[in-house]
């Protein structure tokens, strides 16, 4: 069974370079050695296990290992990425052409976020030449505005997503334990075309859903009782995100009342996302929710997080966020409640911000009782 579209939208790999290029001058550097595989992944197209990507002001030098050879020549070929290839049996001759590629920038920007302080002091001996100065995030930057191929690929995951959790929720109500329900929705939503999971599914029945980050366990899922599930796939390495609470029969007027103003809080929130929007507006239009209730010191985590080649990516939708969204963002919406003891209730959906509003991606009804 697959769900995956076969008319999804190509991604827009071959201009992405030349964008990176224009922002050398603003980093105030010659070049950029890009070591983050996610990062080489969106410039190139590239997706091996090791990789690096020197990139200069007229000229792409990428690297890799043997077990490479021919997959690099033919994603990079295919994604029409102008680059020099080669193939180094080992990580010293993959550096030294490197070097020498960079023998006349003076100024070199590594990845601060990405490479060690072994590593930079491995690079500093080996560009002995070129003064090593921090990139920040400018790939990252670049990877925020999603082209249509992104948001098709976020699509189809979400869809996946959506497709197999309401064929198997019915499920929760036959004695299932939390594990055997996360093995269930994984193996289904590679069934039908994902090739990995986002994450690790999050499914927290009873007390244990007072933990944001639960892991499944052995403990059967019992009627009448909040389940918090969260979860996502990947597709052709975009990610998808989604949390649904429910409950295998009515779970009575208390936790009823958590779900209310939860659900009440991540409409809030959605509401609030728009292009030029304050990211800490957002997560604010949720947090009032919840403290307008008396439960604000059981929210525990921010509103939301980019999607994208990452399960967590820019933005950031948080009360300490700095940032506002742009056209092209895809952002999740997650405010959630958690009592020791008792259990927790979460909602999200990972939303496309547009200029005429968001639009909402995880479709999955958000019905309580199942």
């Amino acid at each position: 069974m697959t769900i995956t579209s076969p008319s999804l939208a190509p991604l827009d790999i071959a201009s992405r370079l030349g964008r990176l290029r224009a922002r050398l001058g603003d980093l105030g550097v010659d070049a950029m050695l890009v070591t983050r595989l996610t990062n080489v992944r969106y410039l190139t197209g590239f997706t091996g296990s090791a990789a690096m990507l020197l990139v200069g002001p007229d000229a792409a030098v990428f690297v890799t290992d043997g077990r490479y050879r021919d997959q690099s020549a033919e994603q990079l070929g295919a994604a029409g990425v102008d680059a020099r290839v080669m193939v180094g049996t080992t990580l010293a001759a993959q550096r030294e052409y490197l070097v020498e590629a960079a023998a006349s920038f003076r100024r070199l920007a590594l990845e601060d976020h990405d490479v060690t302080w072994a590593q930079q002091r491995e690079f500093a001996a080996a560009f002995a030449n070129a003064e090593l100065v921090p990139a920040g995030t400018p790939v990252e930057d670049l990877r925020r505005v999603k082209d249509a191929g992104e948001v098709d690929r976020i699509r189809a995951a979400c869809a996946i997503a959506d497709d197999a959790f309401m064929e198997l929720a019915p499920s929760m109500g036959s004695g299932i334990t939390e594990r055997q329900f996360a093995l269930a929705l994984e193996f289904a939503m590679r069934e039908r075309g994902a090739s990995a999971m986002s994450f690790d599914p999050i499914i927290a029945s009873g007390p244990n859903g007072a933990m944001p980050h639960a892991r499944p366990s052995d403990r059967v899922i019992a009627r009448s009782e909040l389940v918090v599930c969260d979860f996502g796939c990947i597709v052709d390495g975009y990610c998808s995100d989604m949390t649904r609470t429910v409950s295998v029969g009515d779970p009575g007027p208390d936790a009823r009342h958590l779900y209310d103003v939860v659900l009440a809080s991540q409409a809030a929130g959605r509401d609030a996302v728009a292009v030029g929007a304050d990211c800490a507006a957002v997560d604010k239009a949720s947090r009032d929710v919840i403290d307008a209730a008396g439960l604000g010191e059981t929210f525990l985590h921010g509103t939301g997080h980019g999607v994208g080649l990452d399960i967590h990516e820019a933005p950031r939708v948080a009360s300490s966020a700095r940032d506002t969204l742009r056209d092209g963002d895809v952002v999740t919406v997650e405010p959630g409640v958690y009592l020791p003891g008792v259990g927790g209730v979460r909602i999200e959906d990972t939303l496309f911000v547009t200029p005429v509003g968001p639009v909402q991606l995880t479709l999955t009804p958000k019905d309580l009782v199942l």
